[in-house]
């Protein structure tokens, strides 16, 4: 049984309606193509191994189809299907709204649908499979950035804008979806998505936010960042979208900065280093995390600078080994002032005539209507 009929606007209807509700989702291709990009709602259970739909892949180029298809019945048979079979019974009986997808809609969760179904389970796939809803995706998220008006909030680093852009409601968290920070020194235990899979979760997520926004008459709101999220590119469309939209300026003392920065990027992030590793190896992690990401800048900052900054880092990763980390404030300011502070405002001089508002929190927040 497919999801619905194949007309183009049943299909786009069910893909809506798939992530603006986040309608649980069975992939069933081989673990390498889910880990190469998925959705966020979709769990991983596959109709056949990696090693197995690559004997099948095989197979199919040398004999063609049918024998590729009995190679692969062959594969999965007896206790091996059966095992399989009852994954995906199991997800549909906890998750009766959801769907299946292969590919394309194709063989693979043909063949899954009926075997489910033969195991008392009626459950519906999707039509046109990853690819068309990955499409749609695509579609969607570029009518939005051509479209739809955009606000961008900006300001100096340590600014704490992630804060105001949680509160407002309608807003995608860039840095929350790249799981990363956003600044030379963002990187976070864990990783970060493929670029796929940010790049899915990024659409679904404006999807979700036009909605929102579109409800009370506002634009969407980002937090004014570059092309790069750690390894994570944002996509040419809302690149070109930002670049043209306007900018709220944050402005907030060089002290309440520092003091963020000290939160977000030594005790917040030494705690996920903690979580990631266990007590007895996160501090190395972090400290060298801390020197790598100082090291990245170096070129920028020139020689002189650079060492100074990090005899400092070093001096309070010393202090904070003994108990005491309030000495990273010292190479917390410096790097802000000499550093990321220059680098913005020139960035932000080129912008100016797009410049609509400034003031401090209480006054943005107000302005934006949050």
């Amino acid at each position: 049984m497919n999801a619905g009929p194949n007309d183009a606007s049943s299909n786009m209807a069910l893909f809506r309606s798939i992530f603006l509700n986040d309608i649980p989702l069975i992939d069933t291709r081989a673990p390498v193509e889910f880990e190469k990009g998925a959705f966020p709602c979709s769990v991983s259970l596959p109709l056949m191994t990696n090693d197995e739909r690559a004997k099948v892949g095989v197979c199919y180029k040398r004999q063609g189809q049918q024998v590729a298809i009995e190679l692969g019945h062959s594969l999965v048979s007896g206790g091996v299907k059966a095992e399989r079979v009852a994954a995906w019974v199991d997800f549909a009986r906890r998750n009766p709204q959801g769907y299946l997808y292969c590919w394309r809609g194709g063989l693979r969760s043909q063949i899954c649908e009926q075997w489910m179904a033969e195991a008392g389970c009626d459950y519906p796939r999707v039509d046109g499979g990853y690819k068309a809803m990955r499409r749609f995706l695509i579609d969607e998220f570029e009518r939005i950035c051509g479209q739809y008006p955009i606000l961008l909030l900006g300001g100096r680093t340590g600014c704490n804008k992630t804060a105001l852009i949680e509160e407002s409601g309608r807003a995608a968290d860039l840095e929350g979806l790249a799981n990363h920070l956003g600044s030379s020194f963002g990187r976070r235990p864990g990783g970060q998505p493929s670029q796929l899979n940010f790049e899915n979760a990024l659409a679904i997520s404006i999807l979700k936010v036009e909605y929102q926004a579109s409800q009370v008459g506002r634009p969407i709101l980002f937090e004014d960042e570059g092309r790069l999220l750690g390894r994570c590119a944002l996509p040419p469309a809302l690149m070109a979208a930002m670049k043209r939209s306007s900018i709220v300026v944050l402005e907030v003392s060089l002290e309440e900065r520092v003091e963020h920065s000290h939160r977000n990027y030594i005790l917040n992030k030494l705690t996920e280093w903690q979580r990631q590793l266990g007590e007895a190896h996160a501090f190395d992690a972090f400290a060298e995390d801390l020197s790598q990401s100082l090291y990245r800048v170096r070129k920028r900052l020139g020689g002189v600078v650079y060492r100074e900054i990090s005899d400092l880092l070093e001096q309070a990763l010393k202090a904070h080994r003994e108990g005491d980390p309030e000495q990273h404030r010292g190479w917390i300011e410096r790097l802000l002032v000499d550093y990321y502070d220059p680098m913005y405002d020139y960035q932000l001089s080129s912008r100016s005539d797009l410049i609509v508002f400034r003031g401090d929190r209480a006054a943005v927040r107000d302005w934006l209507n949050i």
